[in-house]
């Protein structure tokens, strides 16, 4: 079960966020084209940051903790995973807020 860490942390946090979309209907998943052009290029920057990390021996990840799904230069699809899920989430909880307090000036 613990070969399942990182997978379930990215559950967990499509689970807590996720139903934002549905039920607040914060229309993140709707604006695709947005998403991506404010996810793409931070999450490539990281994971180009974790594959010169890896390549010096400074930074690794617990094999006992993922599932064993690699991607280019390396690194666990976990990884990759967490770089478009949890600025997704971020973003949901933005908009929810934004939705729900209409008098905050955001």
């Amino acid at each position: 079960m613990q070969k399942y860490g990182y997978m379930a942390m990215i559950v967990f946090t499509v689970i807590g966020s996720f139903w934002l979309e549905v039920f607040l209907k914060v229309h993140v998943l709707r604006q695709f084209k947005r998403m991506v052009i404010a996810i793409i290029p931070v999450a490539f920057l990281f994971i180009a940051w974790d594959k010169y990390a890896i390549s010096q021996g400074h930074w690794f990840f617990d094999k006992d903790q993922i599932v064993g799904i690699y991607g280019p230069w390396s690194i666990p699809l976990e990884e990759y995973l967490f770089f478009i899920v949890v600025p997704i989430a971020a973003l949901m909880t933005i908009e929810a807020v934004r939705k729900t307090k209409t008098d905050w000036p955001l």
